[in-house]
């Protein structure tokens, strides 16, 4: 009888196995991660983009340049390839609307890098920049100025620079060049405007820097279920230097403040873009929401040009992952938007130990294996306690048990002799507690390193092909799973029964959440297990061996 069951649970739990691994593949595939082409940039209408323009005089955060003009000069795009940035520009306005990054592929084992910005039928994510105000071209009646260029292809190639210049010649015959500055293995684009004013009159306007977004879903978020990266905007300041600022928020109310030195951005699950306008100025950062787009930027002050002089009004424009030195480099506090919560005091320690020990490894499935074996370090005196005081509640088991059948129904008696043989055997009942409570915060803090480092996308480990993502045949939360199984033989059985059987319940449920958990975060709690069994095990040998040589003796 016992072999039939034997069998019969080991057929019921490969058929439940087969199931799960079915409905992952049904229904549990990623969204669509950015593969359109370059060419899908054919869809951009200039049109559109002509309307959503902020004036240097705009008070409510909703006016914009006319729709129209007799502007007609035809558009041309320009493309900028470096090792890191491909990049679309339209001559009409200068705005960038595509950004792909080689280094990121769209999708494993695709050849297509990963899209960030685009304007298509699907999706609508763009930078644009202009000069609006009295004399900005960008708020002319003639519409959004139509710049010439050198050619249409620019490659950065051994350089280690490359800049793109972009020019056109107002009606009074001020001349004005948007320069686009590229460096190699840089995400920073450097925009500059450089105007030169031989005219016999000033020559006054606004420089804005804006991200133009619809409200599509995140193509790099995860179906999986567990906690999401956010998406929507960063708004920083010198009040508040990391102002989360959502579609719901845009809705609701616009955002509007001034400040010097701060960057608006739009967040998405491992990368992001920002525009950081050049230091030393009060700069206007608005947020609006215009026919089902979310417009999110930046107004400089009044930008003056006395005649036959030239002046240079910049910013920089962030593209990329959300790599901490790269975004460092362009904002201090844009590293910001690499969001670990509430725990950032413990997630940050630990990503730099992660990145320390992949430095030394070379693999992140192993710098994982490595920091978990850290941590364990951190903690052993910790653990040590608690695995002594449960080895004690497993060696006085029988004790307690025969003490249960003594005292009976007498509730208080019970509670009074077990009190004297914890104090006597120095056993603290809740001493097994201790290690989840301490591992806890890093557990839920290493979560968010995982989910937010760029770093693990795409990372291979044995015959996982991608870290950040659940394990796709569940091999690691069965082994997680498997593993709390073994450390409950280990622990002394609760006295209470209702409480025995939730505790034998919680491998099964732990492995059911942790199907869809990152599987480089199932693999950190794997190998803590695995630690904590072979910790707790030579605490109890050495427990109940001095047990037995104590009974010996005697």
């Amino acid at each position: 009888m016992d072999v039939q069951r034997i069998i019969l649970i080991a057929a019921m739990a490969l058929i439940s196995y087969m199931l799960v691994l079915q409905w992952n593949e049904d229904y549990g595939q990623p969204a669509p991660s950015g593969e359109q082409a370059v060419t899908s940039v054919s869809a951009y209408s200039t049109s559109s983009a002509e309307t959503d323009l902020p004036q240097a005089t705009d008070e409510t955060g909703s006016a914009d340049v006319p729709a129209t003009g007799t502007n007609v000069a035809k558009a041309q795009l320009i493309t900028v390839n470096t090792d890191v940035l491909n990049v679309v520009i339209d001559s009409k306005g200068g705005d960038i609307i595509q950004v792909a990054l080689p280094a990121h592929k769209a999708s494993l084992g695709s050849e297509q890098p990963f899209v960030l910005m685009e304007q298509t039928s699907n999706r609508t994510y763009v930078s644009q920049s202009g000069l609006v105000g009295s004399d900005g071209p960008d708020a002319s009646k003639d519409g959004r100025p139509t710049y010439q260029v050198s050619q249409t292809n620019f490659e950065l190639g051994d350089q280690n620079a490359l800049s793109v210049d972009l020019t056109f010649t107002d009606a009074k015959g001020v001349k004005i060049t948007k320069r686009y500055s590229f460096e190699k293995g840089s995400y920073i684009v450097g925009l500059s405007y450089i105007v030169d004013n031989q005219s016999e009159q000033n020559w006054k306007a606004n420089l804005f820097g804006q991200i133009k977004r619809d409200r599509s879903e995140d193509p790099t978020s995860s179906t999986d279920m567990g906690m999401q990266s956010y998406l929507g905007a960063v708004f920083s300041t010198v009040e508040d230097n990391y102002q989360k600022i959502d579609f719901d928020d845009m809705d609701e109310k616009p955002f509007k403040a001034t400040t010097p030195d701060g960057y608006v951005a739009f967040v998405q699950h491992y990368f992001v873009s920002a525009w950081i306008p050049e230091a030393g100025a009060d700069y206007s950062y608005k947020s609006r929401q215009l026919n089902g787009n979310y417009i999110m930027g930046f107004i400089s002050p009044d930008f003056i040009v006395a005649p036959g002089e030239s002046k240079t009004v910049s910013a920089n424009f962030f593209a990329g992952p959300k790599d901490q030195e790269q975004m460092e480099a362009a904002n201090d506090d844009l590293k910001l938007t690499v969001d670990y919560g509430w725990l950032w005091w413990v997630a940050s320690p630990l990503y730099a130990i992660l990145k320390w020990v992949y430095s030394l490894v070379g693999n992140w499935g192993l710098a994982i294996i490595g920091i978990t074996v850290i941590v364990k370090a951190a903690l052993f005196h910790l653990n040590a306690k608690a695995f002594k005081s449960m080895a004690k509640m497993r060696k006085f088991g029988p004790e307690m048990q025969r003490m249960k059948e003594l005292y009976g129904d007498d509730r208080q008696k019970m509670s009074q002799e077990m009190m004297k043989l914890y104090q006597k055997e120095k056993i603290n009942p809740l001493g097994g507690c201790l290690p989840i409570v301490a591992q806890m915060p890093i557990f839920i803090a290493l979560y968010w390193v995982l989910m937010e480092s760029v770093e693990l996308r795409h990372a291979e480990f044995l015959y996982l092909t991608d870290l950040s993502v659940k394990d796709p045949y569940f091999i690691l939360p069965i082994i997680m799973g498997a593993s709390m199984f073994i450390q409950q033989m280990l622990n002394p059985t609760p006295p209470d029964p209702m409480q025995a059987k939730i505790m034998k319940m919680l491998p099964i449920l732990f492995t059911f959440f942790f199907l869809w958990f990152p599987a480089g975060l199932t693999l950190y709690w794997v190998v803590n297990n695995i630690l904590s069994i072979a910790q707790q095990y030579v605490i109890n040998k050495q427990i109940e061996g001095g047990g037995n040589e104590t009974a010996k003796a005697k």
